[in-house]
């Protein structure tokens, strides 16, 4: 008998987050680590926590993430998209609540590409007439 479990994949910019969620007392492991360790700043542990409250099942799921790439903001949002997946596949009626609050929509906002002959992505070089 194994135990039962819920599993999503967020992605944000360079960011991958698979999240599981297990019924139990309500602690969310990072990497090995107590959430709030992993992101310190308040507005990321709002967002990882954000799918959680919205569905109502806070403290009801332990939480246990693998998350890589990217910096703690990027890595924050793919939890909160993986979260939010992970309990669409829970419960199905959660995907309108879900939907409307903007968790299941993937930000495709990445960094663009430096041009050839450009300073940077878009900066050219400054034009002198003589």
């Amino acid at each position: 008998m194994s135990v039962q479990y819920y599993e999503g994949v967020g992605r944000r910019k360079t960011s991958t987050a698979r999240v599981r969620l297990v019924p139990g007392n309500g602690s969310i492991t990072v990497n090995g680590k107590p959430a709030e360790q992993y992101f310190p700043r308040y507005g990321d542990m709002v967002a990882v926590i954000a799918p959680l409250r919205t569905a109502g099942f806070e403290g009801k799921f332990d939480v246990t993430v693998k998350v890589e790439g990217g910096g703690i903001t990027g890595q924050s949002e793919a939890v909160q998209q993986g979260m939010a997946r992970a309990l669409v596949k829970l419960s199905a009626e959660l995907r309108p609540v879900m939907r409307a609050a903007g968790y299941l929509t993937r930000d495709a906002r990445m960094k663009e590409r430096k041009k050839p002959g450009l300073k940077r992505a878009r900066k050219a070089p400054t034009y002198t007439k003589r």
